[in-house]
């Protein structure tokens, strides 16, 4: 037998190099021991907007009732200023690209407008405020006996112009706190949430809201037509030949929305005994009615002891009747929205906000409702002002709308 090679000897490996950990590794280990507070702050954040974790339609609409009663309990106009910019904040955070989510800056244009017209009636209609500070005289018209106390003209003074500013800013908060709830609802969704009762009062709205953003769209499409085309696009002419085929087209999109809504059965009814019905329209107008007193006795700094038992009554009473006419609807909901806990919070934030604010009415009664006479300059209350920023909660917990694909 020849003789056996030796084998060579087996090379021993180069010793490992120490790895380089990556990039945040030790932060992911520190993370898996809960000492890394960014993993704690993506749990805490608000996840993305789905059909499954949206805030209810109404919880938007109760946090704009919560700012909107703020807004009335007040005429500071740093605190109104607030308000707005509180709504603002929260729109801008969590609205869409829906249609309705562009209604916002209308309803700023429209309080904007609101207190120049307030502004002008105060100069021309005159104000019933003292004042001993004279901006201008205009030519007074003379008015017979029987129109004693109206005036046409006349003095204008600062006073009454800054009581005017003020009243017309908190109608203008008003209608912004509603806008924003317009902005953030979706109107289909709070249709489907509405009582069996309102389903078809609410039809109708849905469906003008609806149409609305279309004819907008209408009209930005034919005066772009007629500048390519080289006619002009402004005038009463030219109004006349846009609105033609605007409300053409508006006529034509209603009749076959009623044609497929009643094609899928839209305003069929059950019957109902007539005890039913009569006790119906009784709790119903005489729940609204006390809502209506109720309201008026909280807004109302007279009211405020009356004011919320005959709230609390008056809902109950209007609950019933709604419980009880939404017998006459036949239908049944599809995926119906959950009430969820940020629908709560959401909902919480508006209510948290007027609630302090009528508690602030009680210590800082002052602060929050200014005299114009004598002339003094505003000043912003603190804690009032910091209980206001209860209402910017929404912009945190809501579920961040998914962004518009490119």
């Amino acid at each position: 037998m020849p003789d056996e090679k030796p084998l060579p000897p087996t090379p021993t490996p180069p010793p490992a190099e120490p790895r380089t950990p990556r990039p945040g590794a030790e932060d992911r280990t520190l993370g898996r021991a809960g000492a890394d507070p960014r993993t704690s702050a993506r749990r805490l954040a608000a996840p993305e907007a789905s059909r499954s974790n949206a805030v209810h339609p109404g919880a938007w609409w109760l946090w704009a009732l919560g700012l909107a009663t703020a807004a009335s309990r007040t005429n500071n106009p740093l605190m109104l200023g607030l308000l707005v910019g509180v709504a603002g904040y929260v729109v801008a955070a969590r609205k869409t690209d829906a249609p309705w989510a562009r209604s916002y800056t209308a309803f700023i244009r429209i309080g904007l407008f609101v207190v120049g017209i307030r502004l002008a009636f105060n100069l021309v209609l005159g104000s019933p405020i003292p004042g001993s500070h004279t901006l201008l005289t205009l030519p007074e018209l003379p008015l017979p006996d029987w129109a004693k106390g109206i005036r046409i003209g006349g003095r204008v003074t600062a006073e009454g112009m800054l009581f005017a500013l003020y009243d017309g800013a908190r109608l203008a908060t008003l209608l912004i706190c509603v806008g924003a709830a317009n902005a953030l609802a979706n109107p289909a969704r709070l249709l489907k949430s509405l009582p069996g009762a309102l389903y078809e009062a609410g039809v109708a709205v849905v469906v003008a809201m609806t149409f609305a953003p279309n004819m907008v769209a209408d009209v930005v499409r034919l005066r772009t037509a007629r500048r390519l085309r080289g006619r002009p696009t402004g005038g009463i002419r030219a109004i006349a030949q846009i609105g033609l085929p605007v409300l053409e087209g508006a006529l034509e999109r209603s009749v076959a929305v009623a044609a497929s809504m009643d094609a899928r059965g839209y305003g069929r009814t059950a019957q109902v005994p007539a005890p039913v019905r009569l006790t119906t329209t009784v709790l119903t107008l005489g729940g609204l009615l006390g809502v209506c007193a109720g309201t008026y006795g909280l807004l109302a700094s007279e009211g405020a002891g009356y004011g919320l038992p005959v709230l609390a009554c008056g809902l109950l009473a209007s609950l019933a009747g709604l419980r009880l006419g939404g017998r006459r609807q036949i239908r049944t909901r599809y995926r119906p929205d959950r009430w969820g806990i940020r629908s709560w919070l959401v909902a919480g934030s508006g209510a948290a906000v007027a609630a302090l604010m009528l508690w602030a009415g009680t210590y800082a009664p002052e602060a929050l409702t200014l005299g114009v006479v004598p002339l003094t300059a505003p000043s912003l209350p603190l804690w009032p002002a910091l209980s206001l920023l209860a209402g910017l909660l929404p912009a945190f917990v809501a579920p961040v709308p998914p962004k518009e694909s490119p």
